[in-house]
This record gives structure tokens, C-alpha cells and sequence, in this order.
């Protein structure tokens, strides 16, 4: 496997690792560092190798396809442990390393497999440094997409997250043999938290993850404004960290609600499912695009096992799979008096927001877990490998 960041953490690839470990494969991870951390590691008996990156070269991944940089970083670092380790299978973490991925796997014979996390284009029209007059120079969307129809072709066997990530996929003209589902599910063993509600006063609204324009939290910050004056007790908990929350500081401050919304920074695991414990609502605010369209978040799973009333915006992945399951609600993605029309009815109207209660729990049981995505993850392995 191969990563472009550090590792750990990343969920996805942990369970990853974990199903194929679990399952009998010697599966190494190469990644990058940007400090001291040992360069050799074990992970759920995995071997995790990890090569520095000076400065200069990391921030030369933006322009990745205009100049050889980056690429050649990885291709002799990758290079380096083909030869010595003598693999079968080229597992590629996103679309940016594709290449050197398949460049390396016709010259040494491996299998290549490349793992969509998400729809990269889609994502780099909607990151910051991309929309900056040097990143529009270093980073063309449309040399992005051509590289991705390119890559989605030469690789043998392609994994996506999420149905709609697949039908865009095959959109392209991809065999739909080729591309296996594996999403981002909930892996039970690993999620402790109480159903229980919370006695205390506050409503709490809580938002877990990164912060950045696209995942929506001004439209839920101008939500709780319009709200607030009916129901005063009501409180948005942001936990997470990301380059838009100085902005959304900003916001809270200019509109008053410093006594209604709270900023708690990134927390552990444990302490996220305390929190998690103690929420009235869960939310998903993201604004639909075609980035948002075609993929899904791990903690929507994870909320919908919590049997606490959802809410989502109507990105199409969070709208389907919440009307499917019955666990929540959705709103107009950039709509605040929407968000805070449904948000009044869910705290005012008992049976209402009763009727989305403790119906997620056995649909993560039953469908949207991980033993479900490991089985066809080791499915598409043995595949490869008989």
C-alpha cells in the first residue's frame, strides 16, 4: 500500500489493513514523514515504512503534473522497496500516485490496485491553494480530470467508496466489473459508545471532523442564529480543527452567538465518544458538489449507530442513505432557514423527532458495516492472488 501522508492515523486504511492482516496477507504501507517518527514500524501486523519529505518537496505535489519533483520522490522511494520486497500487489491510496503506480507495476509485474477515496478533481475545485492565481498555474482542473480518465483505465482493479462514486466512474467508460465498493463503513468492534441520552438542559447540535468551507458549518452557524431566539437553550459543539475555523470564529463573534456554539478542538477517540454520548442531534452540513456527491464520510455510520436523530444536507450519498435507513433528516444544503426550520420542528415536536430514533443501529448491523466492506475487500485480493 501506498500512502501520501502520514500514518496513523487514517481509518480507512487502518481497516484496510486490519481485514487483510486478519485475512492471511503480508501487507507492507509506504508512507512520507515530516518528522522523526522511526522509518520502520508495525501496525496490526503490518510493516509501515516511512521516508522523510523536505518542505520544498511536499508543497511541489500541487503542481505534481506539471513538474517531476514529487513523482520522482516516490518512484525511487517505491522503487526501492519493489525491489527489495518482491510484492505481488500495488495497492495505490487516491489519485495523485497513480502513476508512479502504474509506471512501477508494468516494470516489476505487479497487480495494480487504486484506491478512490474520493473524486480528486472534484476536490481540487474546491480546495483554497487551488483557486489562487499560483495554484490555478500549478494545479489545471481540466489536466486533472484528463489524468484520471487516463488512470482509471490503466490500473487493473479499481476500489470507490460509494455507489455514486462507482456510477461516475463507469460514466467514464470503465468496465463496472473493474470497480469494487468498499466503503466507508462503521467497524462495530472498534465503537463504543452508550445509547443512552443525555439528561443535561442544552440541546447540543455536534458536528465531528475536519473544518473547511465545503463541509457547510456557516450555513449550520447562520441555522443556529435564526433559531436561537425560539429555542435558547440550543448549542452547536464543533469538535475537529481545519484551515476555514478562524473564519467561522469570525462568524460566531459578528453574529453573537458566542454563548451558543462551541469550539472544542480535535479530540481522541474516547473522549469523541463521550461526547458523541451526551449529543441530542448529529449532524452532516456538507455543501453539495460533485465532490460531495460521490463520496461519504466515515462518522455518518457512526452517527446513525449512536440511534440519534441525523441530520444531513442533500449531498446524494448522505440524502440516500438517511431516507433509506430512516435515521434522520435532510435539508437544502445551503439553506440556513431550512436547516433551522427542521432543527425547530426536531426540538419542539416530541413524536416527530422520536420517529428517528433507534432505527439506524440495526442498518449499520445488518448492511453499512465494515465486515461487509472487508469481506470484499479480501474477496478482491484472492481474486488477484489465486
Amino acid at each position: 500500500m501506498v500512502l501520501e501522508h502520514d500514518f496513523p492515523p487514517d481509518l480507512r486504511v487502518e481497516n484496510e489493513i486490519h481485514a487483510l492482516s486478519a485475512a492471511g496477507f503480508n501487507v507492507h504501507l509506504a508512507c512520507l514523514s515530516k518528522s522523526n517518527k522511526n522509518l520502520t514500524d508495525s501496525f496490526n501486523n503490518a510493516t509501515v515504512y516511512r521516508k522523510l519529505i523536505t518542505s520544498f518537496v511536499d508543497k511541489s505535489r500541487v503542481g505534481a503534473l506539471k513538474f517531476p519533483i514529487y513523482f520522482n520522490y516516490w518512484r525511487k522511494y517505491l522503487r526501492e522497496l519493489i525491489m527489495r520486497e518482491k510484492y505481488d500487489v500495488l495497492h495505490i491510496h487516491d489519485l495523485p500516485l497513480a502513476k508512479v503506480g502504474y509506471e512501477l507495476a508494468r516494470v516489476y509485474g505487479l497487480f495494480l490496485i487504486l484506491d478512490l477515496h474520493e473524486n480528486w478533481p472534484a476536490l481540487l475545485e474546491i480546495s483554497p491553494h487551488t483557486r489562487t492565481i499560483p495554484g490555478r498555474l500549478l494545479s489545471s482542473d481540466n489536466q486533472w480530470k484528463k489524468y484520471e480518465k487516463e488512470m482509471v483505465f490503466k490500473a487493473d482493479h479499481l476500489i470507490v467508496v460509494v455507489d455514486e462514486a462507482k456510477k461516475r466512474i463507469v460514466r467514464l467508460g470503465v468496465n463496472p466489473d473493474k470497480v469494487s465498493i468498499i466503503s466507508n463503513t462503521l467497524n462495530i468492534s472498534q465503537f463504543a459508545i452508550s445509547p443512552e441520552n443525555s439528561s443535561i438542559p442544552e440541546v447540543i447540535l455536534l458536528y465531528a471532523g475536519g473544518i473547511t468551507k465545503h463541509r457547510g458549518l456557516q450555513v449550520v452557524i447562520q441555522a443556529i442564529k435564526l433559531v436561537s431566539p425560539q429555542i435558547s437553550n440550543i448549542r452547536l459543539q464543533i469538535v475537529g480543527e481545519g484551515s476555514y475555523m478562524p473564519a467561522l470564529k469570525k462568524m460566531v463573534r459578528q453574529l453573537s452567538l458566542d454563548a451558543y456554539v462551541e469550539f472544542t478542538g480535535w479530540k481522541n477517540l474516547s473522549d469523541l465518544y463521550v461526547i458523541l454520548q451526551k449529543a441530542d442531534f448529529l449532524i452532516v452540513p456538507h455543501l453539495r458538489s460533485n465532490h460531495t456527491d460521490s463520496t461519504v464520510p466515515h462518522k455518518l455510520f457512526q452517527y446513525i449507530y449512536t440511534n440519534k436523530p441525523v441530520i444531513v444536507s442533500d449531498c446524494e450519498p448522505l440524502k440516500r442513505i438517511i431516507e433509506e435507513t430512516g435515521a434522520g433528516v435532510v435539508y437544502r444544503n445551503n439553506s440556513p432557514e431550512d436547516l433551522a426550520k427542521l432543527l425547530h420542528k426536531l426540538i419542539t415536536d416530541k413524536d416527530y423527532c422520536d420517529s428517528f430514533r433507534n432505527k439506524g443501529k440495526k442498518w449499520i448491523e445488518e448492511k453499512y458495516n465494515w465486515a461487509k466492506d472487508a469481506k470484499r475487500l479480501i474477496e478482491v485480493y484472492e481474486s488477484v492472488l489465486q
